[in-house]
């Protein structure tokens, strides 16, 4: 474990970025780049869970924290990519307490939660290290709630008051499309929901997250108390530095 969330109830800003490429060749250049964590996407991204496996594998020898994106708030889904070795799951499209609770339920072992035990399995370093895992998993799974949607908005207080839930994540191309205001992260309407969430993480002693588009922008957020930050993926990294050096390379043509 590379302890995202003690780090984040210690107030540290985390940054990170997206791995939505599949490759663990990609996921080992990203881990050895300086990222605190990154979010390996299984909802948008290429890869299955077979090269979410990889990844992990990829990121084990350095120093960032692997957090997956899962499809949905399915248990079956959550507690396979933690038996992989996730550190932390993130869940998109969370609009009700309910949902909320049902990604708990696959968090945790019970009394906490509902997740499946199985010991032979790579979190638990294949039944070596069970015991341990299990009594420090309350304290070391990160669960991460994507705010995408209006419905979600009216009831942030709820979902970021269930024991279980760490992190409000805002997926600010959903929200936006969500409030009917899509693209427009300056539109009032976008800012006041912001706010929001801000405010129900910090009513309830939990921390929030977004993704940028612009770095240009992360003084705007950091100063707003938002403190696990990610920025660009591993196609985006690959893609402009395509097209840097075709361009440089077209420019020297005769």
């Amino acid at each position: 474990m590379k302890n995202l969330k003690t780090r984040l109830k210690n107030g540290e800003a985390l940054n990170g970025c997206w791995l939505n490429l599949g490759s663990s060749l990609t996921a080992e250049i990203v881990g050895q780049a300086g990222f605190d964590w990154v979010l390996i996407d299984l909802e948008h991204g290429s890869g299955n869970e077979k090269d979410a496996l990889l990844q992990l594998q990829a990121l084990q020898a350095s120093s960032t924290g692997a957090v997956i994106r899962v499809e949905s708030n399915d248990k079956r889904r959550i507690q396979r990519a933690l038996d992989m070795g996730a550190e932390g799951i993130m869940c998109p499209q969370v609009e009700t307490p309910s949902d909320a609770e049902k990604v708990i339920e696959g968090l945790y072992y019970a009394p906490d939660g509902k997740r499946g035990v199985a010991k032979m399995v790579r979190a638990t370093d294949f039944g070596k290290n069970f015991d341990a895992y299990r009594t420090k998993s309350k304290e070391n799974i990160l669960g991460v709630i994507q705010i995408e949607t209006t419905e979600a908005l009216n009831h942030l207080d709820e979902i970021a008051a269930l024991d279980g839930v760490d992190v409000l994540f805002v997926g600010p191309s959903d929200l936006t499309m969500s409030l009917g205001i899509f693209g427009q992260l300056d539109h009032p309407r976008y800012i006041n929901a912001l706010k929001a969430i801000i405010a129900a993480a910090d009513k309830a002693k939990k921390a929030v997250g977004i993704l940028l588009f612009n770095p240009d922008d992360y003084k705007t957020y950091y100063d707003m108390g938002i403190r696990l930050i990610a920025c660009g993926s591993d196609a985006t990294f690959v893609s402009q530095g395509a097209s840097q050096m075709a361009n440089l390379l077209n420019s020297k043509k005769a």
